[in-house]
């Protein structure tokens, strides 16, 4: 069915009201997300899933509206303990809603494993024999995962590199891997470990390390979005976002920031759908280091020659729908199913437009009235439970505190005693 992301008010409705409101858009099951009432996991389950249980840990699961992915209204589940990340995106989403939305795109999800090979005489006519033998290792790996291959996936391609590390020159083969719709660290560590023995044999050496790399360059989701100048601020605004932008390409200091906003929006979204954050964060700043070793900006921000500004984001995004936690935790399970989505590559690409926007939002905001002063005003709500409002006080205490401009905990608790009247 098709699907309306933007839901006018849906930030004034209280929790009850807004799961009705997403749950009756997206036409899935209203039951479904009863789990987010206690976080959405028991401690049976927990102990399952990890050593040494003893609990579980809650984590806000927000959604962000105004999603238009190629063409498609898309609500994003966001988990994060951060203010301000869910409304950025979705604020973001809109000024691209009025250009159409996110067009995205995606490689095959395929994933790498490699096989080291130490002690070697000859590492460059290894590197030769093992090549030449690619057919027989393929098919030995393929037979590995016969699911994986009747589904359409398995190893796809070897490559063999010399890897020099100081006095020792190591062989390196690449098993490439079309996992389909997981996330694949299984299934090409699985295949890694049968080859090594033979790729060893081969390079007439002895096998190391057989693991995946979670530089995931070969699954890469790309985004972009037109914005018009208007709806940025104005000409000064958009002048000012792509000198914004420049700085975080020139230089690593800022593009550290630069991409940890981008990583808000893609971290919130990996979280909430049971997958591998360490793996998609280390895959993302990986693609940040370019040809020369410098670690720049993921995204780009460029004015166009109609006088809009364009951005764009290219990042791996090895995330699954199948395995793992995204198929044991209920409330990753109702997370994917508010996207909508039906594959890993749609998932992926969801990312890629979400990591965007978040771009969108943090870049514009630093090129306007900067970045705390929205931050804070969504944080007080934050301050305002912490000083000890109830329910029923929160919403009277962060007006208070946005018009005074003093976020600080003692202020917070003078102002709450005072609308308590015990001043």
């Amino acid at each position: 069915m098709a699907r309306n992301s933007r839901l006018s008010g849906f930030r004034d409705l209280d929790v009850d009201a807004r799961r009705e409101a997403i749950t009756r858009e997206c036409g899935i099951d209203p039951h479904m997300l009863d789990v987010l009432e206690t976080g959405g996991l028991d401690t049976g389950t927990a102990d399952g899933m990890v050593e040494n249980a003893i609990g579980v840990l809650g984590v806000p699961l927000g959604v962000a509206t105004n999603f238009t992915v190629n063409g498609q209204d898309v609500l994003v589940p966001m988990a994060t303990e951060e203010p301000s990340v869910v409304a950025a995106a979705s604020n973001a989403a809109r000024i691209v809603r009025a250009r159409g939305g996110f067009t995205t795109t995606s490689t095959d999800p395929v994933m790498q494993a490699q096989v080291q090979v130490v002690d070697v005489a000859d590492p460059e006519a290894a590197r030769l024999r093992v090549l030449e033998a690619k057919e027989e290792i393929i098919a030995l790996a393929q037979s590995q995962d016969p699911t994986l291959t009747r589904l359409g996936g398995g190893m796809v391609d070897l490559t063999v590199r010399t890897v020099p590390a100081g006095a020792h020159t190591y062989v390196v083969a690449h098993l490439a891997v079309d996992v389909r719709d997981a996330m694949g660290a299984n299934a090409v560590n699985t295949m890694a470990e049968a080859v090594a023995p033979r790729v060893a044999e081969l390079a007439q050496g002895r096998p190391l390390l057989r693991i995946l790399t979670n530089r995931a360059d070969r699954r890469l989701s790309r985004a972009r979005a037109v914005l018009d100048t208007e709806a940025l601020g104005g000409e000064e605004v958009a002048r000012d976002i792509v000198h914004g932008w420049r700085l975080a390409a020139a230089d690593p200091y800022r593009a550290a920031t630069h991409n940890k906003g981008i990583m808000n929006g893609v971290s919130a979204l990996v979280l909430a759908t049971g997958n591998d954050t360490r793996a998609v964060e280390a895959g993302a700043h990986s693609h940040a280091v370019d040809a020369s070793g410098r670690y720049t900006s993921l995204s780009t921000v460029e004015p166009a020659a109609d006088g809009t500004i364009v951005a764009t984001l290219e990042l791996p995004t090895p995330v699954g729908l199948v395995g793992g936690a995204t198929r044991t935790h209920p409330a990753a399970r109702a997370a994917l199913a508010l996207t909508g989505v039906s594959t890993a590559r749609e998932l992926g690409e969801l990312i890629a437009a979400v990591g965007l926007a978040q771009n969108i939002a943090a870049v514009r905001a630093l090129a306007t009235e900067g970045i705390q002063r929205g931050h804070m005003s969504l944080h007080a709500r934050n301050i305002a439970v912490a000083a000890g409002a109830e329910t029923h006080e929160v919403a009277a205490l962060v007006a208070a505190l946005v018009a005074d401009r003093s976020f600080g905990t003692d202020h917070a608790e003078a102002v709450l005693a005072r609308m308590r009247g015990q001043e």
